[in-house]
């Protein structure tokens, strides 16, 4: 299966809530696709630049107009990583508000009934991050996906004529980007888990019956 339609398959199955914070890798892909036919149909039109063609705009011309049209893919790109950073920043400080709520709980706790309770809470919450793990992988292969069609379809073509081309170094880019630095959202885990092993201990005493014999 691939990439857009298993992203969309697993957005519907996993993350519905979430469908608008995706990558638009379609939009993108789509975009791609055109600057390439445009590449494409150019270099069918003639090799070597000349000022006219039939369609008025010469070989020259199209190279500008398509150096134009992938301005515009950079300023997508960078949109999506801009939207991508701000949903998965907000739920950190989502989660960790969440987490000194579960700590409180579990420090208050009165009565055995509340234990069962509170565990399924942290249980939801550590469900909830390991979705946003998945989300940031997720966001992070369909990066690298367009990232690498971009230097396919557009760069090496640009690189074999004589016009300049602006491709930046978007593989850095992406690495560098919040949302894939997940070394809180793992931290915020493993507070889960001690949580819950705690609870467990509550639940579960060590039985030291047969310690002196």
């Amino acid at each position: 299966m691939k990439f857009g339609k298993r992203l969309r398959w697993e957005v519907e199955e996993t993350l519905p809530e979430w469908r608008s914070e995706f990558i638009s890798y379609k939009q993108l892909k789509k975009l791609l696709n055109q600057i390439d036919l445009e590449l494409r149909e150019t270099d069918g039109s003639n090799k070597r630049p000349r000022f006219t063609t039939f369609d008025g705009l010469g070989v020259g011309g199209r190279y500008v107009h398509m150096m134009r049209e992938d301005k515009g893919f950079i300023r997508l790109f960078e949109g999506e990583i801009e939207k991508v950073n701000t949903f998965f920043v907000d739920k950190e400080e989502d989660y960790i508000i969440k987490l000194k709520e579960l700590q409180e709980m579990v420090a208050n706790l009165d009565v055995d009934g509340d234990i069962l309770e509170v565990q399924m809470h942290i249980l939801d919450f550590h469900r909830e991050m390991v979705l946003l793990l998945h989300y940031s992988l997720t966001n992070f292969t369909g990066f690298m996906k367009i990232v690498k069609k971009h230097y396919k379809k557009i760069v090496e073509k640009q690189r074999q004529h004589t016009v300049a081309h602006h491709h930046i170094h978007f593989m850095p880019k992406v690495m560098q980007q919040p949302f894939f630095s997940t070394d809180l959202l793992y931290k915020l885990m493993k507070e889960c888990e001690a949580m819950l092993d705690h609870l467990f201990l509550i639940n579960n005493p060590p039985d030291h019956s047969d310690d002196d014999l």
